[in-house]
């Protein structure tokens, strides 16, 4: 696969870790709720409208991309678009599972932890591998990890420049 058929391949993961930041807000995931530690389970900032509206933000563009940008490595635009769907619920609960983490490590929310840059990735990729296995060779999977952490990077460093997240990471 070439490069711009894994990016089209991973945009859906992208769309639906980004929306969030627009589409979030409101009651969040863990109703305020501590874990046994008693640190919050997530945070106020991992919310079912950020999550909910990711998710449906990466399906839109996975239909849209399976449609108008088919990848010939797919049985068909349906094949593609379950993989953009497991690609945008993976990046979510990828985040989440980032924020849990955090929150164990005793990190506070808005510090910037390695797994905000490849956790949505790397749970993204492991729930999409049972329909898109074919896109998966070790160079594939490097040249997205590295390009995620990238522009995990700059986008949040831009997201905060223009006020719509309240740090750069």
């Amino acid at each position: 696969m070439d490069l711009i058929g894994l990016i089209i391949f991973i945009l859906p993961c992208y769309i639906a870790n980004a929306a969030p930041v627009l589409l979030g807000g409101g009651q969040p995931i863990d109703f305020g709720a501590n874990f046994p530690d008693g640190r919050r389970i997530l945070g106020d900032a991992k919310t079912v409208r950020g999550f909910v509206g990711g998710v449906a933000a990466g399906t839109v563009a996975a239909g849209i991309l399976a449609l108008y940008l088919p990848l010939p490595v797919f049985a068909g635009p349906w094949a593609q678009f379950v993989s953009g769907f497991l690609l945008s619920v993976g990046a979510l609960l990828g985040d989440a599972l980032g924020s849990f983490v955090k929150r164990r490590a005793g990190i506070t929310p808005g510090k910037p932890f390695f797994l905000d840059q490849l956790g949505f990735i790397a749970v993204g990729l492991l729930l999409a591998y049972p329909v898109a296995y074919a896109l998966y060779s070790p160079e594939g999977v490097l040249f997205l990890l590295v390009l995620s952490w990238l522009l995990h990077i700059v986008s949040n460093a831009a997201a905060n420049r223009f006020g719509l997240k309240s740090v750069p990471w």
